[in-house]
């Protein structure tokens, strides 16, 4: 049985972590990293700004800070993957991905199918830690900026170059897909 952490809304601002089932590179074998770039305009709407970010093949971290009070971390995170799945699955069944799409109906439980849910997409649980201070916000800055070009990664030859984060933000004052709000600019 899952257990779900509720989160507080005692501090603005999140480092928020989701993975795809088992890690399957599923952003990028669907070619969604779109999806989370349509969620971060729809945050956006919302009064949430997005500071940094970085999407992997396998999962995403970034950074949220709600501008208003009161807030549900774990309905704003599970409607995120909730949307993202649905997108990933049409874009596997339009691939006719039958080897993938099977796997990820493997991953679910009994008491999930009778609710209707057909696929597993993405890990259950998510991660997010409370940002409390500025050194703690550089440090999972830094530590996102550094994804791609760390461990077995090897996504682009400089972290700035990585399409698909904030640093080329941050370092270079350009942008690729999405334009985080800056960290001086909140709060």
């Amino acid at each position: 049985m899952a257990v779900k952490t509720q989160h507080s809304d005692a501090y603005a601002m999140y480092f928020c972590t989701f993975t795809c089932y088992q890690w399957l590179s599923l952003f990028e074998i669907t070619k969604s990293y779109d999806c989370v770039y349509k969620w971060f305009e729809y945050l956006k709407n919302k009064n949430i700004e997005v500071v940094g970010y970085v999407i992997m093949p396998n999962h995403l971290h970034c950074i949220l800070y709600f501008r208003e009070h009161k807030f549900d971390l774990n309905k704003v995170i599970g409607n995120a993957k909730r949307f993202m799945a649905y997108e990933i699955i049409k874009r596997l069944e339009k691939a006719a991905d039958i080897d993938l799409l099977n796997r990820l109906a493997a991953g679910i439980t009994i008491r999930e199918r009778k609710k209707g849910q057909k696929h597993r997409v993405f890990e259950e649980s998510f991660d997010a830690k409370a940002i409390f201070s500025r050194s703690f916000l550089k440090q999972k800055m830094d530590y996102l900026h550094a994804n791609p070009v760390k461990g077995n990664w090897n996504l682009a030859e400089d972290f700035t170059q990585y399409e698909h984060s904030s640093a080329s933000f941050y370092e270079k004052g350009t942008g690729f897909h999405f334009k985080p709000v800056h960290y001086l600019d909140v709060g």
